[in-house]
């Protein structure tokens, strides 16, 4: 974006070197916009999602505003800073401990009466801070006006419109955010009722004549956090004046003796009504403007057709995959196929050069003509679901099977995510509260089909078998999951909370940022896997060269045999485990021809497909696994994925005996 000044181009913001700058952070509740005005200036770096809960971790970028340069931090989506949840715990942790010049508090403007919740607290915080109106066509459909001076008024601070997926108001957005860090003006505190603020006043003035500076922290907001019963500054208490436990305990049974519930809830419903009576305040109410998106959900949402609806899609979504993948693929693959026999007549054929940079080549079509097809439509059509607002449709149908294997809630929204890459998946098993439940959530995200399975699904049972046979392959491994969740569930009991879900408004998407999505998804494969590919592509061919590829057979052969394939299969197994799509890739190369029909049966492919897609998760989630459930856990999940690919192959290998 550039900015003219004098008859002179000056970058607003864009890249630059990395080191130490201001900050500017963004936060508010899931859904309200943030990662997609990040993504907005510092380039397409987070997956904006319209799904509650995509951001996990924070993203940090540099960015530049007219001369000066900042650093822009995206920090998970959360609807309270109260630590109920590892998400709002770290963000809490982050606006307490680090570098923080501005906050910029997005809300989503539709549901403003709720959105202010977290901006009470946020302005307990003592930083400054504006407040970032995003989504009001939304609001002003609904018919919600918002008189944003009399708003400003009220916070004391700078507010800001915006609609971000359609990138309106975000330059003033961020010159009003420099603004502000500049002037290091902070908010207005919003009083209370009369008894509420009389027993935090009283642990105010206990904590200011007691501790002094030990804790750099308002002492107001300390005393509000101990009444809300926070374990983060409860902690901080402890350690510090671990006597002061005792009179903070007589302040909370005082407060709730007064109120007849919990002192956590007593402060709770005063922010809510606090929100409200600003809400009511600032707000006039006319008559909405609906339109077919207010109707659409009775019939996507219907406890029956729902689910017919949601069948019927991913049906016409998988064979559309197919369709294009395959019209894309054959003619690459023919045209890789020339080449590479362009290359066998100028080098001595045999020779290790010619087998090494026929192996290398083969690398680099097999990325282009086998993965791609199907990978690039896949992404592309998974990012526009996510834009329209569908999948959190998908993710309210769907916790009906949740329910079923013992997680009642969040954990829908690893299990969703796993179907564009199972690393974040496994990633997003933070945000459950409960050990058990990251990992049963964990485990089965391993077995949701990927991106780089579906490329398997697709290049294998969807080319050679048909789209109906491919999706076919997914509703085995939904019920596979739900099995495996039922059983784990039983051997691991606990009950787990139900789910609170923020169903968003239906959204036309925005080409620049869903291809902009897609291109950051599909760069993993092209800077990751594709040169694992290609690398693997010529330790294979050198491997064949040797004559080691016997022997490596012969040590897997007995997988092979149980399963009832090929024996140069055995070898693609292993490439399997870095990247999955590398199985499939190998696979042609393992039985010299991509005319895989030729040399197993239609049985033998089925079966190779469903092994892959269950068995051993890749290197990259056994990686995160660890980080989110240790060694036993992880040798656990890679134990039991190992065990169901192995009886579902040997399964599908006596239905495919019966078929064909």
């Amino acid at each position: 974006m550039k900015n003219n000044q004098k008859g002179k181009k000056k970058t607003v913001w864009g890249p630059v070197d990395d080191f130490e700058h201001p900050q500017i952070v963004l936060i508010g509740q899931p859904n309200s916009g943030k990662s997609t005005i990040f993504n907005e200036v510092a380039g397409y770096r987070s997956v904006a999602s319209n799904f509650p809960g995509a951001t996990v971790e924070y993203t940090r970028s540099h960015v530049r505003i007219l001369n000066q340069v900042y650093d822009v931090v995206d920090l998970p989506g959360i609807y309270s800073l109260t630590s109920l949840d590892q998400a709002a715990m770290e963000t809490q942790r982050y606006l307490l401990t680090q570098r923080v010049d501005v906050v910029i508090n997005v809300v989503d403007a539709s549901i403003l009466s709720r959105s202010l919740e977290l901006t009470l607290q946020l302005l307990e915080l003592e930083i400054p801070m504006i407040l970032c109106l995003n989504m009001v066509d939304e609001a002003e459909r609904k018919g919600i006006h918002i008189d944003t001076e009399k708003l400003s008024h009220k916070l004391g601070l700078p507010v800001v419109t915006t609609v971000a997926s359609m990138g309106r108001g975000i330059k003033e957005l961020f010159w009003e955010a420099l603004k502000t860090a500049r002037s290091g003006k902070i908010g207005h505190h919003i009083r209370g009722s009369r008894d509420v603020e009389l027993v935090i006043s009283s642990v105010t003035r206990l904590l200011k004549n007691s501790l002094g500076n030990e804790i750099p922290f308002s002492k107001h907001l300390l005393a509000t956090k101990l009444m809300e019963g926070d374990r983060y500054f409860e902690e901080m208490i402890k350690e510090t004046r671990p006597e002061f436990l005792a009179k903070i305990e007589e302040y909370k049974r005082k407060l709730a003796k007064g109120h007849g519930k919990p002192s956590d809830e007593v402060i709770a419903s005063e922010r809510h009504a606090l929100s409200m009576s600003i809400f009511e305040e600032v707000s006039t109410i006319t008559k909405p403007h609906l339109d077919w998106r207010d109707k659409i959900d009775n019939v996507l949402m219907h406890n029956l057709w729902g689910y017919v609806f949601l069948a019927l899609f991913l049906f016409l979504f998988f064979n559309l995959i197919f369709k294009v993948g395959s019209f894309i693929e054959a003619p690459l693959m023919s045209f890789f196929d020339s080449i590479t026999q362009t290359i066998n007549t100028k080098l001595v054929p045999g020779s290790l050069l010619s087998v090494v940079v026929t192996g290398i080549f083969q690398g680099i079509g097999g990325g282009i003509a086998i993965v791609l097809p199907y990978l690039f439509p896949f992404l592309f059509g998974l990012a526009l679901l996510e834009d329209i607002g569908y999948l959190p449709r998908v993710a309210f149908l769907m916790d009906v099977f949740m329910h079923k294997i013992g997680l009642h809630g969040k954990a829908v929204i690893p299990a969703i995510l796993g179907y564009g890459c199972n690393v974040p998946a496994v990633m997003a098993t933070r945000i459950l509260e409960s050990p058990r439940d990251r990992f049963i959530a964990s485990l089965i995200s391993t077995m949701v089909p990927c991106a780089a399975r579906m490329t398997i699904i697709f290049g294998l049972v969807g080319y050679y078998l048909g789209g109906t046979a491919a999706f076919g392959i997914y509703f085995i491994n939904l019920v596979v999951i739900v099995l495996s969740g039922v059983l784990v569930s039983h051997l691991l009991p606990e009950v787990t909370p139900g789910m609170v879900l923020e169903i968003p408004v239906y959204q036309v998407p925005r080409l620049k940022i869903t291809l902009m999505k897609t291109w950051l998804r599909l760069k993993d494969f092209i800077i990751i896997a594709w040169p694992l590919l290609i690398a693997g592509s010529a330790v294979l061919a050198l491997a064949e060269y040797y004559k080691l590829t016997g022997i490596i057979n012969e040590i897997l052969s007995p997988i092979t045999w149980l399963l009832g394939l090929p024996i140069p299969v055995g070898m693609t197994l292993i490439f399997g485990v870095l990247r999955k799509e590398l199985s499939m890739l190998m696979l042609f190369q393992a039985l010299g021809t991509r005319d895989v029909l030729t040399v197993m049966t239609q049985g033998q492919v089925l079966v190779f497909t469903i092994f892959v897609v269950f068995y051993i998760p890749c290197l990259a989630t056994i990686g995160v696994l660890y980080k989110q459930v240790r060694a036993k856990g992880t040798l656990a999940i890679v134990g039991f994925t190992f065990v169901i690919a192995l009886l579902m192959g040997i399964l599908m290998r006596g239905v495919a005996a019966l078929i064909w």
